[in-house]
């Protein structure tokens, strides 16, 4: 069973549309006491980081996700989701992150129109289950006005360019985030989910 992280940012029910047309039962976690005996989370997210992080803690998730990162559950983050992962974010001053990935998020270069929407070309600069049977270089639809930099490159999955290049997909351990929406990636962001719903444990 595949949990939803609701933490209410973000549409869920296309990700748990996605799922089901995948055949992979999930539900959505209203609560931490509904984490257990869930095999994987997916940690979505649209919106202000700051106000995601706050609802993270608000809403309980917050110790329970690094409790679960540590017991190696298999994670998912996407969009800003996967911005919760890093040390912090500078959206509307300094905010503190997860901190599971070290790294910053930073807005976009303010010479260029954010946000960052549409499709847009990743790089896979590493081999990974999460990628299996996608294209080295492939399109997904990304909308986001900051990006995600690990201080680290070896967190570096795939990168996409928009005036520079930033951090498209990351991986620690059992711990994945796609700055991309897969579940409106068509084919390969189905793709993608079937392979993070297929994934074993570490």
């Amino acid at each position: 069973m595949i949990g939803i992280i609701n933490y209410r940012c973000g549409n869920l029910q296309n990700l748990q549309n996605a799922l089901d047309f995948l055949g992979h039962p999930s539900r959505l976690l209203e609560n931490p006491e509904q984490m257990q005996g869930i095999q994987k989370l997916i940690l979505p997210g649209v919106g202000a980081f700051r106000h995601a992080a706050n609802n993270l803690k608000e809403f309980g998730f917050w110790e329970p996700l690094l409790k679960a990162f540590a017991a190696k559950t298999p994670i998912l983050g996407i969009c800003v989701g996967m911005q919760l992962l890093f040390s912090k974010s500078y959206e509307d001053g300094e905010n503190e992150g997860l901190g599971l990935i070290e790294g910053e998020v930073v807005r976009f270069d303010h010479d260029l129109k954010v946000p960052h929407m549409g499709w847009n070309r990743v790089e896979f600069h590493q081999e990974d289950p999460l990628f299996e049977g996608i294209a080295k270089e492939n399109w997904f639809y990304f909308v986001h006005s900051y990006a995600c930099y690990p201080k680290d490159q070896q967190y570096l999955l795939g990168g996409a360019f928009y005036g520079h290049e930033f951090c498209a997909a990351t991986r620690r351990d059992n711990l994945w985030g796609v700055q991309f929406h897969p579940e409106k990636s068509q084919e390969d962001g189905l793709r993608l989910l079937n392979n993070f719903a297929k994934v074993n444990p570490c």
